[in-house]
């Protein structure tokens, strides 16, 4: 493969994959989404242009201009986008969004995928070159999980399953073995936020997979940013599926959670 064409989204998942990528030789051509990509891409990537999430016929000229015949998602669209008037919007993405059954997040990204190989690219698994990243099991941070702790990962792990069998989200607020907040539209941060606003300290997060998890889109993340939003919340405790969900920035995600007294663990 001597180039993939990467349709940005945000936080550090696009720059990651983008870095591995110039590692290995391969170039790498950016659609980047207004609103949502790291200003900092151009300098992780060899070709960038900047779209609406609506612009999806140019995204594809773009990409045909160029010869890229693989294309890889890396970090979230904001699924608000959907909602908001303001947005330009193109014939293509306007005969892709009638056909919808539903506005599920893999019904979307399926239907992308779909156009992406009528236009002669395939789309790639997101992990791509980044195998190595994934979460080990295991204890990850100093501090381990107390018992009932770990009796709030093992029910979160089932409740968190099957919201994601129904394609809800695949994060979960627990205390107590009570379920306090589910991922929804909202994201994974705000999420965590408004579980520990209820729990009013102590909660622990569980972050899974889905069970039909495509590996080309929406893979689970974290990061310095989900520790950060813990802290914030109150939450004490972070259990993430292991080999099956990236971590950005592992030593500084680890550094941080020590300094805070936050576990993780790759269950």
């Amino acid at each position: 493969m001597k180039a993939i064409g990467l349709i940005a989204g945000n936080g550090g998942f696009p720059l990651m994959f983008a870095r591995a990528a110039r590692r290995q030789g391969i170039r790498v051509v950016v659609a980047a989404v207004k609103g949502d990509t790291s200003w900092f891409i151009p300098f992780f990537a060899d070709e960038v242009r900047w779209f609406s999430p609506g612009e999806l016929k140019k995204l594809f000229q773009y990409f045909r201009a160029r010869d890229i015949r693989h294309v890889l998602m890396a970090g979230q669209v904001d699924p608000g986008h959907l909602f908001r008037k303001d947005i330009p919007v193109d014939e293509e993405f306007r005969k892709l969004f009638a056909a919808l059954s539903d506005r599920r997040c893999d019904t979307i990204f399926t239907a992308v995928a779909e156009r992406l190989e009528a236009e002669g690219m395939a789309l790639m698994d997101s992990t791509l070159l980044l195998k190595d990243f994934l979460a080990p099991r295991g204890t990850l941070t100093h501090r381990a999980p107390t018992v009932p702790e770990l009796a709030d990962i093992d029910f979160g792990m089932v409740i968190a399953k099957q919201m994601g069998g129904l394609d809800i989200g695949q994060t979960v607020v627990i205390q107590g073995r009570a379920i306090v907040a589910i991922e929804a539209m909202e994201g994974t941060d705000r999420a965590i936020l408004r579980g520990g606003k209820i729990a009013r300290g102590g909660a622990v997060v569980v972050k899974t997979s889905k069970p039909r998890q495509d590996p080309r889109f929406d893979v689970p993340v974290i990061g310095p940013r989900t520790i950060r939003t813990m802290k914030n919340a109150g939450a004490v405790c972070l259990a993430i599926e292991a080999g099956k969900t990236l971590i950005l920035d592992r030593e500084k995600t680890i550094r941080l959670a020590d300094r805070w007294g936050i576990t993780i663990v790759g269950a």
